[in-house]
Order: structure tokens, then sequence, then C-alpha cells
């Protein structure tokens, strides 16, 4: 008997780019690798907690740490808050003062 694997081959590459990391997938399949995530506040809120995680035991919970990972937290923090007062310092910035 002939066993027809292109059925089985589609569904283990589904399967498998569902596992896949972001900066793995290719463009061709960045629509199909964002359809299967799960975008519910608590698969976003799962998808925090694992960076956080990630983040934390890569630049903080390690045996010498250093100022690389608060440094980069930091350096985050300013990038944010800068972006959010962005249009208030820009409206300031053309005002002439007396």
């Amino acid at each position: 008997q002939l066993v027809n694997f292109s059925i089985f081959s589609h569904h283990l590459k589904h399967f498998l780019l569902k596992d896949t990391k972001l900066m793995d997938v290719k463009l061709g399949q960045l629509g199909t690798w964002l359809a299967m995530r799960d975008f519910t506040p608590g698969g976003i809120l799962g998808a925090v907690k694992r960076g956080y995680t990630r983040y934390y035991n890569k630049y903080i919970n390690v045996r010498k740490g250093g100022l690389g990972g608060i440094s980069m937290l930091l350096a985050g923090y300013i990038a944010l808050s800068y972006m959010w007062s962005y249009s208030h310092i820009k409206h300031d910035r053309r005002r002439k003062y007396h």
C-alpha cells in the first residue's frame, strides 16, 4: 500500500511552525505564524511572563553578574519614557520663551 505522506508532512510543518521562534520564521510564513499565536489576555500575560523569566535568568540571575542586565533595563525604560513624552517635547521644541 502507498501512504500519502504529503498530508502528514504538511501537518508536521504546521505543528513545527507553532514552536518556532520569531527570529527563525521566514517572511512568507509570518502570517501563518502570527495566526497561531494566542492573543487572548491569558496568552499575552503568559508571553510576558515567559519573556520576563528568560530575561531574568539570562541577565539578572547569573553567577557573576555585571551591569549589563540592569543597564539594558534602564536603557529600555529611558527609551520608553521618551516615546511616551515625545508629543509634549515636540510641541515645546518650537515654542519661543521670553
